[in-house]
């Protein structure tokens, strides 16, 4: 603490202090530093919040970082200001009696003083002090220091530190050649005030000793109350916080719900626009975009339902003719020996041509009894190996097919339709693959399906490109880079799909490791009719259908 110029007085006069709220001279404190490392692992932990998935949790948490920081930051200011004035107004008053009892005590005090002398200026001084002990420091009469403490088990003159007692005794130039100095020092962990200053005109040094316990006392109450404080307002934050992102996310989560049932095919979801804000706009643009789906959904369920009917109505309408036209061929083939050998090539043409007319018909029938729902089945007691040697047998194809099928494997499937899937799976890896055609039967049982029968159709051909694979049971897609253009509908494996389908199975189909395509179908064990296929059936007398073709 600088002093002022010094006044006029009787005796010796301190040198006066500045005014002690702007004290621009102390002893340097220590230097805090912010451990890298520390900060490393902040900023490591700030980026793992933010990658946190829940919007919800990420906007409570931003809510109350921001609260936290802005709690902190007002607390932390507080605190400083608040300890900056607790400190200086108690050190100002401690040093301002103290200046003021030195002085006076100093007027009475002899020019060449004896030891006794300063000891009782001491005790004087520590007498009309606030709570804070004194040393005094001179050279007596017979040239001796003399040391005066005022209570020497709480303060000595090796309790001052080093480097205030050199400001001390440093002499300045101008008129006060001595200033008041202080320094703030913890002795055994409790806070004290430790301020020096000489007397003008040489005489004794005085330092005093002040305890800042209280005021350590009141600033450590105040930082549990700030702390207290900043987490209340941490706490509402996060309250607030909790509100306004259910306020901001209940209408985000009504239009995931619409969404949600948008996708399960409730095209006619709409939402209730409430507001003008951001969000309302998106309700709207959610129930515009809904409202463009469902339309667009319905024109092409309605083209759909057209294309469906008119080939049912094609397919009834060409079966009355086809069946005219068939049976005249058949006369046709049977006569062909008789003919002109000039017509009979024709002939052949003609028959060739009208049965694979005749066989689109049927299976463009069956396409519409699937589409239709009411497609039947007629379940029976299978021998699996004994069903694939008839179908093979029948078509004439033993000398193209290597047979793996163990007899005893019994399932109850409708007969007639796994034929149409088997001369499907196999003509088709005969057709398109080249013999021999492997085909094998086996079983399989797995917790969730219970018993299956898996019959595995392989050929031996370069196989199905791979952008082919997801379109070999679509309608009428024919399309193949590596395999020969094929004479077929294209109905053929939709056709076995949908049978397989029927049973409850499914057909896969993969490229095996060495070449060639292979088929996988599989089929419950048990087969079982719907309610309503049940019911149908029954009324029909469980009669069968007209078989399907076998062109794909």
């Amino acid at each position: 603490m600088r002093p002022a110029p010094a006044g006029e007085g009787r005796g010796r006069a301190l040198v006066p202090q500045a005014h002690p709220d702007r004290a621009r001279r102390r002893l340097p404190a220590g230097r805090a530093f912010v451990s890298d490392a520390r900060e490393g692992r902040v900023r490591g932990w700030l980026r793992a919040l933010l990658r946190l998935t829940s919007l919800r949790l990420r906007l409570v948490t931003v809510f109350a970082l921001v609260a936290l920081v802005a709690a902190v930051s007002v607390s932390g200011i507080a605190y400083w200001l608040n300890r900056d004035a607790v400190l200086t107004r108690a050190q100002n008053t401690a040093l301002r009696d103290f200046r003021k009892t030195l002085a006076d005590q100093a007027t009475t005090l002899a020019e060449r003083p004896m030891c006794d002398d300063l000891h009782g200026m001491a005790a004087g001084v520590a007498e009309n002090a606030l709570d804070y002990q004194v040393v005094l420091v001179d050279e007596i009469a017979d040239g001796r220091i003399c040391q005066a403490e005022s209570d020497p088990a709480r303060f000595r003159l090796d309790m001052v530190p080093a480097q205030l007692i050199e400001a001390v005794h440093e002499r300045r130039e101008g008129p006060a050649e001595y200033h008041l100095y202080w320094q703030r020092v913890s002795l055994g962990g409790e806070p004290f005030l430790v301020g020096g200053t000489r007397v003008i005109g040489g005489g004794p040094t005085g330092y005093m000793l002040a305890s800042l316990a209280p005021e350590e006392d009141d600033l450590t109450s105040l930082s549990w109350s700030l702390g207290i404080a900043t987490g209340l307002a941490v706490l509402g934050s996060i309250l607030l916080a909790q509100a306004a992102a259910t306020m901001v996310l209940r209408p985000v989560q009504r239009l995931s719900d619409a969404a949600q049932r948008l996708g399960e095919g409730k095209l006619d979801t709409r939402l209730e626009v409430r507001g003008a804000d951001e969000l309302a706009e998106l309700t709207r643009t959610f129930n515009s975009s809904a409202a463009s789906l469902e339309q667009r959904m319905q024109d092409l369920s309605a083209r759909e339902s057209a294309s469906r009917q008119f080939v049912a109505d094609m397919s009834h309408e060409l079966r009355t003719p086809m069946t005219a036209i068939t049976a005249m061929t058949e006369v046709l083939e049977d006569e062909v020996d008789n003919l002109d050998p000039m017509i009979a090539p024709a002939v052949q043409l003609v028959v060739s041509e009208t049965r694979r007319l005749n066989d689109l018909v049927e299976n463009l029938m069956e396409v519409t009894r699937f589409d239709a729902g009411t497609a039947r089945m007629v379940l029976d007691d299978v021998d699996i190996a004994d069903q694939v040697t008839a179908c093979i047998d029948a078509r004439a194809w033993l000398d193209a097919v290597h047979l793996d099928a163990p007899r005893g494997i019994i399932a109850r499937l409708d007969p007639r339709r796994l034929d149409v899937i088997l001369a499907n799976l196999i003509g088709n890896a005969l057709k398109h693959g080249g013999s021999p055609v492997r085909v094998t039967v086996r079983e399989e049982e797995t917790p969730a399906e219970g018993q299956r029968v898996l019959i595995e159709v392989a050929d031996e051909g370069p196989g199905i490109p791979e952008a082919v694979l997801p379109h070999v049971f679509d309608r009428f897609y024919k399309a193949s880079a590596s395999r020969p253009r094929s004479d077929g509908s294209g109905l053929g494996l939709s056709i076995a799909l949908e049978n397989a389908h029927l049973h409850g199975g499914d057909i896969a189909v993969r490229n095996a490791p060495d070449g060639g395509a292979v088929f996988t179908l599989r089929l419950p064990r048990e087969a079982r009719l719907p309610e309503r296929e049940a019911a149908v059936a029954e009324r029909n007398g469980g009669g069968p259908q007209a078989p399907e073709g076998e062109a794909r």
